[in-house]
C-alpha cells in the first residue's frame, strides 16, 4: 500500500513538474510575442504620428489649387471664346476667298452654286 501512495505521489509530482515546464515554455513564448506586439506598435507609431499633420498640408494645399483653378476659369473661357471667334473669322475668310475665286473663275452652270 505504501508502494502504491509513493508511486501516485511521484507521478503526479512528475505532472505537475511536466505542466509546470510547459507552463514557464509558454510564459516565456507570450512574453516574446508580447515584445515583438511592442516593437509593431512602436513602429507604427513613428510612422504615422505625423499622418495627420501631413493630411492637414494635403487638404491646405489641395485648397490652394482650387482655389488657383476657380481664377484661372474665367481666362480658360477668355481663351475659349478667342479661339472660338478666331475659328468664326477662318471659317468667314475661306468662304469669302471660294466666292472671289468663284467669281472669277468662267460661268459655267455648275452643280455646287445650286446647291447654295
Amino acid at each position: 500500500m505504501l508502494i502504491t501512495v509513493l508511486v501516485c505521489n511521484v507521478s503526479v509530482g512528475l505532472l505537475c513538474l511536466v505542466a509546470a515546464w510547459q507552463l514557464w515554455r509558454l510564459k516565456h513564448r507570450l512574453a516574446r510575442a508580447a515584445n515583438t506586439l511592442s516593437s509593431f506598435e512602436r513602429a507604427v507609431h513613428r510612422v504615422l504620428h505625423r499622418a495627420p499633420d501631413t493630411i492637414a498640408r494635403g487638404h491646405s494645399g489641395i485648397d490652394q489649387l482650387r482655389a488657383h483653378y476657380r481664377s484661372l476659369e474665367p481666362q480658360l473661357q477668355r481663351a475659349q471664346q478667342a479661339l472660338a471667334l478666331l475659328s468664326l473669322g477662318q471659317t468667314l475668310w475661306q468662304r469669302r476667298f471660294l466666292l472671289v475665286q468663284r467669281s472669277r473663275s468662267p460661268s459655267k452652270a455648275s452643280p455646287s452654286r445650286s446647291l447654295r
